[in-house]
């Protein structure tokens, strides 16, 4: 069944529909979720939360031609995992600065090999993503999965710009160092 008309039914609330809704798109989503929280259980409960808020919002999802379905859900989902953050900071879990002491920016990370980036598996960066501490990962995945300026980031998690600037560097500065340190490893590996 393609976009269209499985939007259609959806909106119709068929649950055929739905399941294969769910079918389809439930391992992007499910990555999608798993950037934002670092955690398999959590991507897991943002991940139902978010199709339980899809198949309620059929009515505002407005065709725009093959790929506006998948766009428009991956956008439900982020605002989902999104809530959540903004619901554990409420809750006195903070995007913080502090996550890691400065003294570790102090020096500069090279960027890795291209060599070493390339030979990283989409789920491995995924995970290095998702180890990074909870504001490093939320600004990076807005600014660069979602597309978003450090103005609109600022607004969205109310923070301000070099916050958010400051919070992309670092998280770019530890994946690399987890990227070079892979590199090195797997060139020790190799030559022992």
């Amino acid at each position: 069944m393609d976009e269209l008309e499985l939007s259609k039914q959806c909106l119709q609330g068929i649950n055929l529909a739905r399941e294969e809704l769910y079918k389809q798109y439930s391992g992007r989503l499910f990555s999608l979720c798993l950037r934002y929280t670092g955690s398999r259980e959590e991507a897991q409960d943002l991940l139902q939360d978010g199709f339980l808020k899809i198949f309620r919002s059929f009515d505002k999802f407005t065709w725009r031609g093959k790929g506006s379905l998948r766009a428009w859900m991956e956008k439900v989902m982020v605002n989902v995992a999104l809530q959540a953050i903004r619901k554990d900071k409420a809750m006195g879990y903070s995007i913080s600065l502090d996550e890691i002491p400065e003294t570790s920016f102090d020096q500069e990370v090279e960027e890795p090999d291209e060599a070493d980036v390339d030979a990283i598996s989409e789920s491995e960066l995924l995970q290095y993503i998702s180890e990074l501490p909870v504001g490093y990962r939320t600004v990076f995945n807005l600014y660069i999965f979602e597309e978003k300026s450090h103005k609109e980031i600022a607004q969205i998690l109310g923070i301000n710009e070099k916050s958010s600037s400051s919070q992309l560097l670092r998280a770019r500065r530890l994946l690399a160092k987890r990227i070079a340190a892979r590199g090195e490893k797997i060139s020790d590996e190799s030559e022992g």
